[in-house]
């Protein structure tokens, strides 16, 4: 008995990482600080010209 769970919970962790790289994430990519800020720069001149 042992032996099947061990081989079965082996088979559902392999399925669960396949079907979690499957589906992507809707949460948007990270944006550092100093990104923003020098995306908020190049607006603000782009916005001046």
């Amino acid at each position: 008995m042992n032996r099947k769970k061990k081989i079965n919970n082996a088979l559902k962790s392999k399925l669960k990482k396949a079907n979690a790289k499957l589906h992507k994430s809707n949460k948007p990519r990270y944006i550092s600080k100093a990104e923003r800020a020098a995306m908020a720069e190049a607006e603000a001149l782009e916005k001046d010209v």
